[in-house]
């Protein structure tokens, strides 16, 4: 996908990665960039400072205040062409490493509701309007942790796995109808996320700024490419996951002893 002349939406876009798409995007000519947040303050503020076209507060998690700023943005700018659903969670501080049934359930369906929920949703309001238009184009931000996994937390390794589950399903099912979609699947990243875990950038081997992952994401798009992994050494890595899991998952258990105990957050 070329993004000139395109209405592309953004979740999570107040600051980190959804920041960092906005920018890049913006300097490849669309119609519109639309930027939405939870914090609706902080999203405003994002996009008088980046020259955003538009922004919302929007809790990812609520559909009917997604399917309300998708209206909205329709109505004011035309179809979005498309549609990055990139608002995650990844609260490391209810989790034991130690013990994977640890967190509680409230924590376990928070991050469902928007670590996977919110792609579920987001496709549920536009694909019936993509597939009458002749497409559209979804990008949904999971982590290198749903294609490998996280060691230490049980809740984000297994939303990120489910929402890349659903970003294939989503992609197999509706490809004749002219929908596209890309799985964002970062390692480190320097964001809100990656610090609030105590893991500074200058701590992180391999971490990206949010605009070296933008530019990755733009060629990704123009490719078409289901998966965009901005850390080219994750595809080596699933490889050998697939090549012989039994002998990955031992690998995996040898990485977490060798860690001992300082397990941090990593991809979005």
């Amino acid at each position: 996908m070329k993004l000139a002349d395109k209405v592309v939406v953004i979740t999570g876009g107040a600051d980190g990665i959804g920041k960092g798409l906005a920018v890049r995007f913006l300097k490849e000519n669309p119609k519109a960039v639309v930027i939405c947040d939870i914090n609706e303050a902080k999203v405003k503020a994002a996009a008088a400072e980046i020259g955003a076209s538009a922004a919302y507060g929007c809790d990812v998690s609520n559909e009917t205040q997604l399917v309300a700023m998708i209206d909205e943005v329709e109505k004011r700018f035309g179809p979005i062409d498309l549609f990055c659903s990139n608002a995650g969670i990844g609260d490391f501080s209810h989790s034991d490493p130690n013990f994977v049934g640890a967190a509680g359930n409230d924590i376990w369906q928070k991050s469902w509701d928007i670590n996977v929920m919110a792609h579920v949703y987001a496709a549920r309001a536009l694909v019936p309007r993509m597939t009458q238009r002749g497409g559209g184009y979804f990008l949904n931000t999971a982590s290198a942790a749903g294609l490998l996994s996280q060691i230490g937390s049980a809740v984000y390794a297994t939303t990120k796995h489910a929402a890349v589950g659903f970003g294939e399903i989503l992609a197999i099912t509706h490809r004749d109808a002219g929908i596209r979609v890309s799985m964002l699947c970062p390692q480190a990243v320097d964001t809100p996320m990656l610090r609030a875990g105590g893991e500074g950038p200058q701590h992180v081997d391999g971490v990206l700024t949010p605009a070296q992952l933008a530019d990755v994401v733009v060629e990704g798009l123009d490719e078409e490419r289901f998966l965009i992994l901005p850390h080219p050494q994750v595809l080596g890595y699933m490889r050998k996951k697939t090549e012989n899991y039994d002998r990955w998952i031992g690998g995996m258990a040898k990485l977490r002893r060798s860690m001992g105990g300082n397990f941090g957050p990593a991809g979005n």
